[in-house]
């Protein structure tokens, strides 16, 4: 017996434990149809996650954290020595002042400003948090750490994690899905990759016009028979293929990814079809309007997606980073996706879905009080702030209608109740039932987790 024939025989320790993950094609292809099982740590306040991305970094100041002392320092700066001097003159930073009104709404006297005519009639749904903080303030570095915990990229984004620990209630749909702008966000699509964790994990975008999905329906003259009978050859012979090449999650995920589109031909389009909803639910999203139609779709889309067992659903909406004319641009972005964001938690509400579905709102950072003099003054904008921004949650075991932490007295940095976004990573997992500590992956020789190294529960935000 030659040396080869011999190793065919006789296979090393390596190719035995590589034949043992060999086996993990066929073992995913059978868990599409048999389901998955979750990792549960504790019970659940949440079943599922509605993340509503403002890329950009809306301005907490402008929106939900109102600022007094700013009207008075409007167009006043601060010299090396501490003193007030006008900037007007001076050409240094200078305080802004908010350009919009805000006033108490609902029964808890929530602050919000004036252009948001619809949420402030969903207040008392909703935790307005002041204390969260990041650490970058370049968008693509600040996004990577919201969506994934670590700024540099690279590494699974909070959805990948909540389907790795929870899996998907329905096996025709991916349990992550996002719907993205026109234009990817700052930093791409690693946003939602998988990075470490197999491939499977990695968020579904939908196509933001048009198809949602391209090439969703077989070929004219092929028949559901001939495809299923095409896809199990195909199956055959990735398994084959895969039994040489262990351990390549890739390819169990492109073989995963042939069934699960499979099963979305039936599934998906009743789905993506809101035009088979009322007229009414239409109108009240905003779709047929032209500045709320967009996001008015992608809300609607992702309650539907939501309430057909989807775990994690994260919709985009772009363009807050106003470094100028924050009045007009602002204004603008909140009349685009007030009335659909207010229509989402009506929605979820009258559904008796609210209770049990984790809804988050938030950018990759907060806005500075001061800016620079541009347009000779009149074209006040803010810059990107790290230490100081607003997020707010709805349903999902959250504490409704109450308003946690706060900012210093020109809205610089937060000052109470103050975490960094690994604790608000890992309060949306606790509301899962899932453990930061203990819903982790082996990678690059140790046990990682989405906090990176740990961090805590925020109880304050917990109902």
């Amino acid at each position: 017996m030659t040396r080869n024939q011999n190793r065919l025989v006789r296979p090393t320790r390596r190719d035995a434990l590589f034949g043992i993950g060999a086996g993990l094609g066929s073992v995913a292809l059978t868990s599409m149809v048999q389901g998955e099982q979750q990792i549960q740590h504790h019970a659940a306040r949440a079943k599922r996650c509605i993340f509503l991305m403002m890329e950009g970094g809306p301005s907490h100041i402008d929106t939900f954290d109102p600022k007094p002392e700013l009207t008075r320092q409007h167009l006043t700066a601060f010299t090396r020595n501490g003193e007030m001097e006008s900037a007007m003159s001076s050409g240094k930073r200078y305080f802004v002042k908010s350009p919009f009104d805000f006033i108490k709404a609902g029964d808890c006297g929530a602050d919000i400003s004036t252009p948001w005519v619809h949420l402030k009639e969903m207040v008392d749904e909703i935790c307005f948090y002041r204390g969260a903080q990041v650490e970058s303030v370049n968008h693509p570095t600040a996004c990577y750490q919201l969506n994934t915990g670590n700024q540099f990229g690279g590494d699974p984004a909070v959805g990948s994690w909540v389907t790795y620990g929870l899996g998907s209630s329905n096996q025709n749909l991916p349990g992550f899905v996002v719907l993205p702008r026109n234009s990817y966000p700052q930093g791409g699509a690693a946003n939602w990759a998988n990075g470490f964790l197999p491939a499977k994990y990695q968020g579904t975008p939908l196509r933001p016009e048009g198809s949602p999905i391209l090439d969703l329906n077989p070929p004219a003259g092929i028949s559901r028979k001939r495809q299923r009978e095409n896809l199990d050859l195909m199956a055959e012979l990735n398994r084959q293929h895969l039994s040489t090449r262990p351990g390549r999650s890739d390819l169990i995920a492109r073989m995963e990814s042939y069934e699960l589109a499979y099963a979305m031909q039936s599934e998906v389009p009743g789905v993506i079809d809101i035009e088979g909803e009322t007229q009414t639910t239409l109108d009240a999203y905003g779709i047929g309007d032209g500045p709320t139609d967009s996001f008015g779709r992608k809300c609607l889309l992702a309650r539907r997606l939501a309430e057909k067992g989807v775990r994690f659903v994260q919709a985009y909406a772009g363009n807050w980073d106003s470094h100028d004319y924050i009045q007009r641009a602002h204004g603008s972005l909140i009349r685009s996706v007030d009335q659909p964001i207010a229509a989402l938690l009506k929605d979820l509400k009258q559904r008796d879905m609210l209770k049990d579905t984790l809804v988050v709102w938030c950018g990759e950072f907060g806005r500075t009080p001061d800016n620079g003099i541009r347009g000779g003054g009149q074209s006040y904008g803010r810059d990107h702030n790290a230490k100081a921004m607003t997020m707010w949650f709805a349903g999902g075991g959250t504490r409704a209608g109450h308003t946690i932490g706060a900012t210093d007295e020109v809205g610089a940095e937060a000052v109470q109740c103050v975490h960094h976004i690994r604790d608000v990573h890992v309060t949306l997992l606790h509301l899962l039932g899932l453990d930061d500590n203990k819903l982790t992956y082996y990678h690059a020789g140790r046990h990682k987790q989405l906090s990176q190294f740990g961090g805590q529960v925020i109880p304050e935000l917990l109902a």
